[in-house]
C-alpha cells in the first residue's frame, strides 16, 4: 500500500497510463492527489489565492513528466515532491504575505457558541504560528503531522537529507512551543 488507502502498484500503473497520455488516466489521477496537495499546499503557503495555481503547475508537471517517474520511491513521494518545488517557486515570486481566511474554515466548528470561539481563536492562533515558521519549517510539519509521511520519504519530497529533516522538524517544533507559549502567557 502507499499508505495512504490506494496500493502503489496501481497508482504506479496509472501514473504509466498518464505517461502514455491518457487523459482518462490523469483525470483519476487529479481526482485522487487533488484533496491531500491542496492541504499541503495551504499549509505550506498559507496564502489562499496561490493554493489551485500552484495545484495546477503540480498537477501539469506530472502530465508533462509523467515518463520521468523511475519507481525509486512511491507515487504519492514523486508528485509531492513537485508539489513542494512549484510551492517554493511560487512564494518566490510572491512576496507579499496575505491573510489566510479563517472564515473558510469556520464551517468546520460544530460545538456551542463559547466552546466554537475558542477553538476558533486556537485555530486561528495556531495558523498564524505555522505561519511564522519557514516554508522548509511548515512543509516539514504539514508532510508529518497532515499527510503521514516518514522522515526517509520527506527527506525525497524535500530533497534533502534524512537528518536534515529531521532537524527541520527539531527547530519547527521549538518554534511552535515558543510561539504557543507566548499566546499562552498573553491570556
Amino acid at each position: 500500500m502507499s499508505g495512504h488507502g490506494t496500493p502503489a502498484l496501481d497508482e504506479a500503473a496509472l501514473l504509466g497510463r498518464v505517461a502514455a497520455e491518457e487523459m482518462d488516466a490523469f483525470e483519476t489521477l487529479y481526482r485522487i492527489y487533488r484533496p491531500r496537495l491542496k492541504r499541503f499546499i495551504e499549509g505550506m503557503t498559507r496564502q489562499p489565492a496561490l493554493i489551485e495555481e500552484v495545484l495546477d503547475d503540480t498537477m501539469l508537471v506530472v502530465w508533462r513528466k509523467a515518463y520521468t517517474y523511475n519507481h525509486t520511491a512511491k507515487v504519492s513521494t514523486w508528485i509531492f515532491a513537485i508539489a513542494y518545488r512549484q510551492t517554493l517557486k511560487a512564494l518566490k515570486r510572491f512576496d507579499d504575505v496575505v491573510e489566510f481566511d479563517y472564515s473558510d474554515n469556520a464551517s468546520a466548528l460544530a460545538p456551542g457558541p463559547d466552546v466554537e470561539l475558542q477553538q476558533y481563536e486556537l485555530r486561528k492562533y495556531l495558523v498564524d504560528a505555522l505561519g511564522r515558521l519557514s516554508a522548509e519549517h511548515r512543509a516539514v510539519i504539514e508532510l508529518t503531522y497532515y499527510q503521514g509521511y516518514a522522515c526517509r520519504e520527506i527527506a525525497e519530497i524535500m530533497d534533502c537529507p534524512v537528518d536534515t529533516v529531521k532537524t527541520r522538524m527539531f527547530y519547527a517544533r521549538r518554534k511552535l512551543k515558543t510561539l504557543l507559549a507566548a499566546r499562552k502567557e498573553a491570556i
